[in-house]
């Protein structure tokens, strides 16, 4: 069963990787709204694919819970019923979490996709979970962590929901990065605890302290970034996609932090590169670090200069994450150095 529990683990920190990149595409398309009730889409488990669905009409059957657009609100259906000749207020409640009406068949598929890949993901943590208990009796930290990972699984499912019913509340968005980092921290803590390897590289103090330092930075940079995107996203609002280069022109006081921090990471990072080369400690992994903080920077300074091409967006998020992930279980690695 242990040999599963170890699959389960690494399946589940895979996919909640993959609800990253879904939320990135999300937020690129714009399809945060494109389910505007949770956690069924317009009222289906699996939504329309064109308006007509959510139209009234004559002589058709509804269910309860059943959403339509009229005059641009959003009603729901009381019962099943079968409608008449003519519209019946009475047979319908409007929907009271928001005033947001819009359908756009590409964003629901987008966002409902989405939310596939989070429920499927919640499914196996909670897999992961069950079958931690093979280790109770050997580690405890195992089975205590693979729980409470479903508990923050089940925490950003209901965050989500409040992100919907806010109609994209920036606050609530940030949150939601913050518990899939936090995910992906436990995850990789799991991992690590189910594999008693120890390592040979060489205690250096300065390298562990500034790498944790790194590790930090990175965490707030990524807080910072959905920050910056929001308010370009506001902006675009008002002006239109037309006019990147004048939301650019001005960008928030954010944006200057960011790209501080961005210089100031990278700094650290080689500092971290030319440590681990000049005293031989054997990290490895800083390689890949410095690697992926390089294309973080690519993709920063092209959303910047080439006004936000298509694809740079979710680059931009999930090499970050990434980043935070592989800096994160290098301090676990730093942690079972073989004295």
């Amino acid at each position: 069963m242990k040999k599963y529990f170890k699959t389960a683990a690494k399946t589940a920190l895979i996919l909640v990787y993959l609800v990253i990149v879904a939320g990135a595409l999300v937020r690129m398309t714009g399809s945060g709204m494109g389910c505007p009730d949770w956690p069924k889409c317009f009222g289906y488990y699996i939504p329309p694919t064109e308006k007509a669905k959510l139209l009234w009409s004559p002589n058709r059957d509804f269910e309860k819970g059943q959403v339509i657009i009229v005059d641009e609100k959003l009603l729901v259906a009381k019962a099943d019923f079968t409608s008449g000749s003519s519209f019946n207020q009475d047979q319908f409640e409007a929907f009271t979490k928001h005033n947001y009406a819009e359908f756009d068949a590409t964003k629901t598929w987008i966002e409902y996709i989405n939310r596939l890949v989070g429920a499927l993901a919640g499914l196996v943590v909670f897999l992961m979970a069950i079958l931690s208990f093979t280790y109770w009796n050997e580690n405890k930290k195992i089975t205590l962590f693979s729980w409470l990972s479903v508990i923050l699984m089940g925490f950003q499912g209901w965050l989500g929901a409040t992100v919907v019913y806010s109609v994209l509340n920036p606050v609530r968005i940030t949150l939601h990065m913050m518990v899939a980092l936090l995910i992906v921290s436990l995850l990789l803590y799991i991992i690590s605890q189910v594999n008693p390897k120890t390592y040979n590289f060489k205690v250096d103090k300065i390298f562990k302290n500034v790498l944790i330092a790194t590790l930090i930075l990175t965490f707030i940079q990524i807080v910072l970034g959905t920050q910056v995107r929001q308010y370009v996203d506001e902006q675009v609002k008002i002006l239109g996609y037309q006019q990147m280069s004048l939301v650019l022109e001005n960008p928030s006081i954010n944006f200057y932090i960011h790209r501080s921090f961005s210089i100031l990471i990278l700094a650290l990072n080689a500092f971290l590169f030319l440590r681990n080369r000049k005293m031989q400690l054997g990290f490895n992994k800083i390689n890949w670090i410095m690697a992926l903080i390089i294309i973080e920077i690519a993709s920063g300074v092209a959303m910047y200069y080439l006004h936000f091409p298509i694809g740079t967006q979710p680059i931009h998020l999930v090499i970050a994450t990434l980043l935070f992930g592989i800096q994160f279980f290098l301090i676990i690695e730093t942690r079972k150095i073989l004295n």
